[in-house]
């Protein structure tokens, strides 16, 4: 999910981002410090998102931009989790162990029937 947040931040740049700023932000929205994320994590994580449409890279440079459909996916998984997550981990109320069990499984075959209709399954 951090990976996804900082994404949708740095969306907008006009000249892209490199390894170290990206980094910088996903420590931050882990709640680690910088040296803890390593730079061969973040390339590896880089090389993911290269791989799979959602950045790119720019010629002959170490700077990488968000392509329109991997903006859409960041945009999708944290919208997501802030409008389904954060709210049924939060309620506190009548609703018991049962409605939210009933409510993840619907939210769960609903992004598997998504999955299947864009054939985005691994």
């Amino acid at each position: 999910m951090a990976l996804m947040h900082a994404l949708c931040l740095f969306a907008l740049l006009p000249s892209g981002f490199r390894n170290c700023d990206l980094r910088a932000s996903m420590a931050q929205l882990l709640g680690e410090r910088p040296a803890h994320y390593s730079p061969g994590k973040m390339t590896y994580d880089l090389r993911r998102l290269r791989l799979h449409g959602l950045i790119d890279r720019a010629p002959r440079s170490h700077r990488y931009t968000v392509t329109s459909e991997g903006l859409r996916i960041a945009l999708f998984f944290t919208r997501a989790q802030a409008r389904f997550f954060r709210i049924t981990f939060a309620l506190d109320g009548p609703i018991g162990p049962a409605h939210a069990t009933r409510a993840f499984l619907q939210a769960s075959s609903a992004v598997d029937r998504l999955i299947e209709e864009v054939k985005l399954a691994a």
